[in-house]
């Protein structure tokens, strides 16, 4: 599935590599109170929230940018041929490849590759399988990632640790590594020609956002400081893979802050349909999300 949009004279695509309801509410949100809940189901049922199941609609995502010839993939999902310890995405034989293609993003074509953080189902499509090995997928791009995060990682592989990153700093990071494709990004920066790099730690330590600006509009890339459109109702929860809960906070509080001071169009990575929109209100008197449908799709 894909589905487009225009930012200014950027033209943005999300494509998605898969979408359910793959996440129990108590997994996903551990502080989470059931009765608390039931006052949004009017809204999150049934796209992102499917209350006789009192599960969580996750949307597994790849964003396409098109703009000043660049062609910039951010976040490259789990990817195929993958061995992972969650069953959702263990060893996907997906079409991920003809749906970048057909958002006119080809192994040959990207020229930039944008990681907000290194968890295993945002850099999967780093790479693919050749000949039983994992080469770049995108060989002429330079490939752009957190380096707090990158370190950390690295780090950990170099000691042994096993399975790190769950085993797609293997895969999925290293061969990259390796190539000399990598490009390290620490924040306040812009980077790819049009994107506004900024340090929001939490979900990660080195978790970044991009903002996209062009003729007068802008659009943030977020990756995962919200699983879910709940946490733009509900900013102080925290999901479960969050790995330091104050500094998770302060990000979401700031993201929404600038998405509504800005009219950004917020574009996170697990958002239900329409997967984008913009946040509406203030902290003083809450937020909520206001869903943005794609427009027609030109590719």
């Amino acid at each position: 599935m894909i589905y487009s949009r225009s930012i200014g004279d950027a033209r943005v695509h999300n494509v998605i590599e898969y979408i359910g309801p793959t996440h129990s509410a108590e997994f996903v949100f551990p502080q989470l109170d059931l009765r608390e809940l039931q006052k949004h189901l009017h809204w999150l049922a049934p796209h992102h929230y499917v209350p006789h199941m009192q599960r969580f609609v996750i949307a597994m995502q790849i964003w396409v940018v098109h703009a000043g010839g660049n062609v910039i993939v951010i976040d490259c999902g789990v990817g195929n041929h993958k061995r992972r310890a969650a069953e959702r995405m263990n060893m996907l034989n997906g079409l991920t490849p003809l749906w970048l293609a057909a958002a006119g993003a080809t192994a040959e074509s990207v020229t930039h590759v944008v990681t907000t953080h290194f968890h295993s189902d945002h850099v999967g499509w780093n790479t693919h399988l050749v000949d039983g090995r994992w080469e770049p997928m995108f060989p002429n791009a330079r490939y752009l990632v957190p380096k707090i995060d990158f370190d950390a990682a690295l780090a950990d592989y170099e000691r042994g640790q096993p399975n790190v990153m769950f085993g797609s700093f293997e895969d999925s990071v290293f061969p990259v590594y390796k190539a000399g494709l990598i490009d390290f990004v620490d924040g306040a920066k812009e980077v790819a020609g049009c994107l506004a790099v900024e340090l929001m730690p939490g979900h990660t330590m080195g978790s970044l956002h991009y903002r996209l600006r062009s003729g007068g509009e802008e659009g943030v890339f977020g990756g995962d400081v919200m699983h879910s459109a709940l946490q733009i109702a509900m900013p102080h929860l925290n999901s479960w893979i969050d790995c330091h809960a104050d500094h998770a906070r302060a990000s979401r509080a700031l993201f929404l802050k600038r998405a509504a001071e800005r009219n950004s169009l917020i574009m996170p990575a697990h958002f239900g349909w329409p997967h984008c929109g913009f946040v509406r209100g203030d902290s003083e008197h809450g937020y909520h999300f206001e869903p943005a449908e794609p427009g027609p799709r030109d590719t």
